[in-house]
């Protein structure tokens, strides 16, 4: 982790309170959204619920977007820095994209099942074997959402500079698919983003409660740079050093 700091736990009552509407209206939200998901499945339609869902959970955590640049229409994979677990609803909801996730998430049944549901393709780092599956996976997703997001990082960082790109984590989408897009994403929290970062030696629980008890929202830009090009897509390596460098100009900007 990028800042060995441990946050404090302390949680006013109002704040437990936040905490407690908030909780309940994600749940009202996922038990709308979790049978419209497989009526839209059975019938084989465009299944816009993974992203209703993920979109209404940025709201209710208190999340206030702006956006920058476009995002690819045709497809994309894109490779964005990674501060918060609010990067995940906030970018699903801005482009419908499915996720590239470690494969450990996939031991915990709830959390692989919702995340089955947005089409996330999880990795095996040490399992060869596995390369053909997870470029179906790829595949798949691409086709069900016409998106695919990365944390080239690893982990999360403090949200005020970048950590090391593990080209390794992009092994998922090499080769890219023809017509497929390399599309760098900056996410940033501003003047706050170490304040709301998941770093240190917080728990991951108390940092999703101490979102949720905020009163104030919590201000996220997303800029969607331009795709990678020419010689910086040559390998999964030249693609890591390019989108690194994109997106470190543009948070110094």
């Amino acid at each position: 982790m990028a800042l060995a700091l441990a946050r404090p736990r302390t949680i006013s009552a109002l704040g437990w309170l936040r905490i407690t509407l908030r909780l309940c209206a994600m749940l009202a939200l996922l038990l709308a959204c979790v049978p419209l998901y497989y009526l839209h499945r059975l019938l084989r339609l465009h299944n816009p619920w993974p992203r209703i869902f993920l979109g209404g959970v940025a709201w209710i955590a208190g999340i206030s977007l702006s956006y920058h640049g476009q995002k690819v229409q045709r497809g994309a994979f894109l490779l964005a820095n990674h501060v918060s677990w609010m990067d995940i609803p906030a970018l699903a909801w801005a482009s419908g994209t499915a996720f590239v996730a470690h494969d450990g998430l996939a031991a915990m049944p709830l959390l692989k099942s919702l995340c089955e549901m947005n089409d996330t393709v999880f990795i095996a780092r040490h399992d060869r074997a596995s390369i053909a599956k997870q470029i179906a996976d790829v595949r798949t997703a691409l086709s069900d959402t016409g998106a695919l997001t990365v944390f080239p990082e690893g982990t999360t960082s403090d949200g005020t500079g970048l950590l090391p790109f593990k080209s390794s984590l992009l092994s998922a989408i090499e080769p890219i698919p023809e017509g497929i897009a390399v599309q760098p994403v900056l996410l940033d929290y501003g003047s706050e983003a170490a304040e709301v970062a998941w770093v240190g030696e917080e728990h991951g629980l108390d940092n999703f409660l101490r979102i949720l008890a905020r009163s104030r929202p919590v201000r996220l830009s997303l800029h969607f740079l331009e795709p990678l090009s020419g010689a910086a897509l040559t390998n999964r390596k030249t693609i890591a050093a390019a989108a690194r460098e994109e997106l470190l100009q543009a948070l110094t900007r």
